[in-house]
Order: C-alpha cells, then sequence, then structure tokens
C-alpha cells in the first residue's frame, strides 16, 4: 500500500500511509484509537475507497472497490466488529456468500459438514444451530475468525482478533498463525495488547494521526519504544494506585441472593464507597448476566438490590438508569450507542429529561456544553459535539459511553470489559477515570477478560463459576494461579 490517504467530514484519517506486507510474515500494526489502523485496513479489504494512494498485490496495481474484490484477489479480514449476521446461526453465517448448493437451493447437509471440519481444524467448541445473537462475543469472534480462514485467502487481516478470546483459544489462534505463516501466506495483526506481539509479530509499523511513523522489526523495538512512537510521549502502563477505602465506608451496593437461571444463581455481595471489585471467570461462568440483572437490563427472577440501604425496584434499564446505576456494556455498538446520532445525542441521552426547558423542548445549548465538558475531561477526539458517533474509532466511542454515564448521578458504577479494543494511551486515562470516581466515593463493580486488569484494578475480586460467586479475595491474596484455580473448580 502506497501513499494511501483518507478523509471524513472533519477529520483527515489517513495522510499518506505505506505497508508493506512480505509472504511468510505477521506485521503488526499498532497506535492508538483514532491512528487510522482499522480505516487503513477496511480500504485493504474493500470495505472503504481511498481518496488516493495505491494498492499492489505480488508487484501489480491493483483496484479494489468492494469486499467481493478484495476476496477474489485473496484478501481476508476478521473485522474488530463483527461482520456477522446476527438472526442466522453458525453455520449459515459461515457459507454466507459462498452457499453450497443442490439443484438451485442451499445443501445443508453438505454446509454442515464444511463448518463441522472447519470447526474441527481450529479446534473451535461453538453450537451450531443457534443464532449468533445469542452467543458470547468471544464465541462470535470465534465463527468470524473460522469463516475467514476458510476461504484460503493469501492476505489476511485481523483486526483484534483475540480481544474477547481465552487464553486457550488465544493459544490456538497463534498456533494456527504461525501454520499461516509456514504455508507462505502474510498476516496483517491489529492489537492493543502490546504482550502479544514478542509471540506473534515478525515487523511492527506504528501509526500516529493517520500517518506511519517508523516500521521496526520486532526484536528490535522494546514495549516501552513502541509505547512512546504510538502516543508521542511516555507513559505510564502500569496501574494507578488505588484510593484506600474508608474505614467504616457505607455500603452502597447491596445484592442479596439474585436468581436470574442458568447464568444467575444466588449472588450475593457488597460494595462499599470508594471501592472497586471485580468479577473474574471462563467465558460462560456468568459474569456479564451478573451485571446485567444487577443493571435490570436482565429482568431477575430473584433476588433484591439495596442502594445506599434503600431497597429498589430494577426491573428495566430505565429503573436502573433512576436508582442511580450506571451500566458500561461490554458490545458499545450494540448496546451502549446509538451509532448514528451525535456524540451530543448520545451523552445526553440517558438523561434527558435533565435538559427539558420551560416550553418542555430539550435544550440544546445546555446539551452541547456539558458535552464540549465531558469532550474535554475524557479527552474524547472529535472534531465537534455533533460528529456521528459511527465514524469514530472504537477507543473513541467507548469515551462516549463513559461520558454518557458521567454527567448522571449515579452511586453505582458496572463496567463490563471497560478497555476492550482500548490502546495503552486510553486505558491509562481509563483506569485514571475509575480510580477518581472511587476517590469521589462512587462503588465500583468490573468484569475484564484481562486477568491482570481485574487483579491491578481492584480491591476485591470474585472468582465466578457456574453463576456463582465461588471465592472471594482481597486485593493481596488474589494471585493469577489462585483465582483462575477457583474459576476453573480446580485446587489452587
Amino acid at each position: 500500500m502506497r501513499g494511501i490517504a483518507k478523509a471524513f467530514p472533519g477529520v483527515q484519517a489517513l495522510s499518506g500511509v505505506s505497508l508493506e506486507l512480505r509472504s511468510g510474515e505477521v506485521h503488526a500494526l499498532v497506535g492508538e484509537n483514532g491512528a487510522g489502523k482499522s480505516t487503513l485496513m477496511k480500504i485493504l479489504a474493500g470495505g472503504l475507497a481511498a481518496d488516493d494512494g495505491t494498492i499492489l498485490i505480488d508487484g501489480r496495481p491493483v483496484k479494489i472497490d468492494s469486499p467481493r474484490a478484495a476476496e477474489r484477489l485473496g484478501i481476508g479480514m476478521i473485522y474488530q466488529e463483527l461482520n456477522l449476521v446476527p438472526q442466522l446461526n453458525a453455520i449459515q453465517n459461515f457459507v454466507l456468500g459462498d452457499e453450497p448448493t443442490q439443484r438451485g437451493f442451499l445443501d445443508a447437509t453438505a454446509a454442515t459438514a464444511r463448518v463441522r471440519a472447519a470447526f474441527e481444524q481450529l479446534n473451535i467448541d461453538v453450537p451450531l444451530h443457534v443464532e449468533v445473537s445469542k452467543l458470547s462475543v468471544g464465541q462470535q469472534q470465534l465463527v468470524e475468525i473460522a469463516k475467514v480462514l476458510s476461504r484460503r485467502a493469501r492476505i489476511i487481516v485481523m483486526d483484534e482478533p483475540t480481544a474477547s478470546l481465552t487464553e486457550a483459544e488465544i493459544d490456538r489462534l497463534f498456533t494456527l498463525v504461525k501454520r499461516l505463516k509456514g504455508e507462505g501466506k502474510g498476516v496483517i495483526y491489529i492489537s492493543h495488547r502490546l504482550e502479544e506481539l514478542p509471540r506473534i509479530a515478525d515487523r511492527i509499523t506504528i501509526l500516529r494521526d493517520g500517518r506511519a511513523i517508523v516500521t521496526r522489526g520486532e526484536r528490535e523495538f522494546p514495549q516501552e519504544e513502541i509505547v512512546s512512537a504510538m502516543v508521542g510521549r511516555r507513559i505510564d502502563a502500569h496501574f494507578p494506585s488505588l484510593p484506600a477505602v474508608k474505614s467504616g465506608a457505607p455500603v452502597v451496593l447491596d445484592v442479596r441472593n439474585m436468581l436470574r437461571p442458568p447464568r444467575v444463581n444466588g449472588v450475593s455481595l457488597q460494595l462499599r464507597a470508594g471501592e472497586i471489585v471485580g468479577l473474574a471467570g471462563l467465558v460462560g461462568a456468568g459474569r456479564t448476566e451478573i451485571l446485567r440483572a444487577i443493571a435490570g437490563a436482565d429482568v431477575p427472577a430473584g433476588g433484591d438490590v439495596f442502594i445506599d440501604g434503600e431497597r429498589v425496584r430494577v426491573r428495566s434499564p430505565i429503573e436502573g438508569i433512576r436508582a442511580g446505576i450506571a451500566f458500561i456494556t461490554e458490545d458499545r455498538k450494540a448496546q451502549g450507542l446509538v451509532l448514528g446520532m451525535s456524540v451530543r445525542e448520545n451523552v445526553t441521552l440517558a438523561h434527558l429529561a435533565a435538559f427539558v426547558n420551560r416550553e418542555l423542548l430539550i435544550d440544546r445549548a445546555r446539551e452541547t456544553a456539558v458535552t464540549e465538558q465531558m469532550i474535554r475531561e475524557l479527552s474524547i477526539r472529535t472534531p465537534s459535539p455533533e460528529q456521528v458517533v459511527r465514524n469514530l474509532s472504537g477507543g473513541t466511542q467507548q469515551k462516549v459511553v463513559l461520558a454518557k454515564w458521567l454527567i448522571g448521578t449515579a452511586r453505582v458504577l458496572l463496567f463490563d470489559e471497560p478497555t476492550r479494543g482500548i490502546d495503552v494511551g486510553a486505558k491509562a486515562e481509563i483506569y485514571a477515570l475509575m480510580t477518581r470516581l472511587a476517590e469521589n466515593g462512587s462503588a465500583i463493580l468490573m468484569v475484564s477478560s484481562e486477568l491482570p486488569e481485574v487483579l491491578g484494578m481492584t480491591h476485591r475480586v470474585f472468582a465466578v463459576r457456574g453463576g456463582r460467586l465461588v471465592r472471594e479475595f482481597t486485593h493481596d491474596e488474589a494471585t493469577p494461579d489462585a483465582v483462575m484455580a477457583a474459576a476453573a473448580g480446580a485446587a489452587a
């Protein structure tokens, strides 16, 4: 790719970016959210048209004006935001666009056989006949990976492929990537998990503000230099010091015997003012379902919720908001944002009643003022409050979700995968924000698939298994081995 340029309204996303991929190579593409990584790869995969620049394959210029054209050229892309049809099952999604037919109709037997063979090769265990909307994000990710790899692409783009995978699934994926290298295929690998790069990358290119800053071999690129090149400054990649929980701090959240079988089975916990508590467990353990039941996103079958000692009814998201509960969801695009609305509209959406004037109309000027304040406080990278959220990077979208809840008066904040798909600089900002919220007396309950994040950012950790809190750890007790042993039901 030579001299690739792309602009969106109010944003120059790419400015003369060049990138080279060799046969049998994993080339890591790294940068902050909004640096242009996904935009560059969408151009390669035919999802976007470049304003300027040239793409060459085997030294010959090519025209890629659609995903189908990219596929014909041997280019396959595993998108960060999954490219699946939620109403279809895994088999139907897998063969979509390349369906085996018999007498003009879908050959269901052949389709099932094809999917089973691909899943067995990748050691994937996902229900085949369940709508993918009912699968976990990690299971959906595996379906997407298997689908793309089955198309025999020579150039494979992986955009945050491990964001929702377990460690065992990541190990299997890396084994597969090494096999693809051995077959002479090229892989462009986008990841914010810098610790993965020594395991998988041959070369690394840093993008910053839509420009390619530097390309070096992985062995020549220490992690601290990668971070500095990404953000243009030095970043402390470690977790901040947690604020001390005051002696005798009041209980803010008290959950008693919460039930919503099969994933929430008699959950009881308390959070005090200024405390950050984590839920750790394997995929499917029920962590997200516990948060959803507390927030009212799923109606619990039983149990009680108390906020500041007062029993509250939480049977819907609006009741959760009124009770003082903020829920930062795992899937920001499907559940946390309205993509066709502006930053301003998304930030104020959950609190519109506070912006109604005497004429019973929404006060746009006050909306804009509050949104601009949040843009400054959270360093949200947007040209204006009126920018459509769909046009922002994933990390910037996550900050908009956070802003939506921070303008309210939430006493309890539920964070589900708060840094999923977030670069190291934005992670540091979100960690600092969480500690500031705790210092101000909020209670935070968080879920993360990144165990170091759970251990580094919490005062206490609960191991979750089968929808139950099976063991509680203090910050000092919570070692990776002990927590995962409890979550897996093994001896520590």
